[in-house]
């Protein structure tokens, strides 16, 4: 998303700007933004779990109420989940999409009765992937609420040929079929389940925004690197390491890392141990002293750590 200041948005009223609808400005440069005030919803596709921003300058929408909205795959039903706090920034108008109106009770009744669907579809797909020996793993099925399509997402580790399962599906349901390879972690993000945590997936209960991971993460955070502690029920590095990795970076920009000098009261003192949650630091020095100091005790000048002015170790 983009960051709009108070500026920009007090400019789509100073600026000449043309107005495509209520809800979209173009500014002189030909930037194109959600006007200022529309209100902007942050809506959940149940069958992926995928999130993503909508804006709908009707009538409020409440949380848990259900909406048409254009999709990658055609247009389907989403859930609200809330309403976004401009104050988060003014959104690029091609970053966010629009509600088109709030679902009628005849399309909730349908993909109610679609689950029933999806379940003997799934059943039916398994059958024939085993029938064919495909090394693939189904995840789920969707049917689309207003286009003659079936939705099968499956996982698999290599490349797979299925045609001759689409022409059975096709001959089974009399309709289009989509078969859509997805990763592990979108197979955990949709599924759920708990993690190491004992709380629920993060991809699926928190955020569904998969941001990369690397083991640096977890280097940076000196948390275990074997991999069983340090991986997830999908296999992949916990997506928990990339949320706290700012907070560890900026910790380590700050306090001297963990074998670095520092000269204090005459003596040359090691860095012994670095606590980046608490943010101390402590330090030993060649006649066996021990002292424990505060992280914001120290600075670094010309490359080296030293201790400020004011810092105040303790023995």
């Amino acid at each position: 998303m983009r960051d709009v200041d108070e500026e920009d948005i007090a400019a789509l009223e100073d600026k000449p700007a043309e107005k495509l609808d209520s809800t979209v400005v173009i500014l002189e440069s030909g930037e194109k933004l959600l006007a200022p005030d529309t209100p902007v919803y942050r809506i959940r596709l149940l069958y992926s779990h995928e999130t993503f921003l909508a804006a709908y300058p009707g009538e409020p929408l409440s949380s848990q109420s259900m909406v048409l909205v254009p999709t990658r795959y055609g247009r389907d039903l989403a859930q609200i989940i809330g309403l976004v706090p401009r104050k988060e920034g003014t959104p690029l108008f091609s970053e966010i999409t629009r509600i088109e109106r709030p679902a009628l009770p005849e399309e909730l009744e349908k993909a109610h009765s679609n689950q029933a669907l999806e379940q003997e579809a799934f059943a039916l797909c398994k059958q024939k992937i085993e029938a064919h020996r495909l090394e693939m793993k189904l995840v789920s099925v969707h049917y689309l609420l207003e286009e003659p399509k079936i939705l099968f997402f499956f996982t698999s580790e290599n490349r797979v040929d299925f045609r001759e399962l689409v022409k059975d599906l096709v001959g089974i349901f009399k309709t289009r079929i989509e078969l859509r390879q997805i990763g592990v972690r979108d197979e955990a993000r949709e599924v759920g389940g708990l993690g190491v945590c004992g709380r629920g997936y993060c991809c699926h209960m928190i955020s569904d925004n998969l941001k990369p991971v690397s083991i640096k993460m977890a280097k940076d955070q000196n948390l275990s690197l074997n991999s069983m502690k340090i991986s997830g029920p999908c296999g992949r590095l916990l997506c928990c390491l990339a949320y706290e990795h700012c907070f560890y970076s900026e910790q380590r920009r700050l306090i001297p890392p963990e074998g670095s000098k520092v000269q204090y009261d005459g003596t040359l003192w090691k860095v012994l141990e670095v606590n980046m949650i608490l943010g101390t630091v402590k330090l030993a020095a060649d006649d066996g002293r021990h002292i424990q100091a505060a992280g914001s005790s120290f600075e670094k000048v010309d490359n080296r750590w030293v201790f400020k002015e004011k810092g105040k170790p303790k023995g």
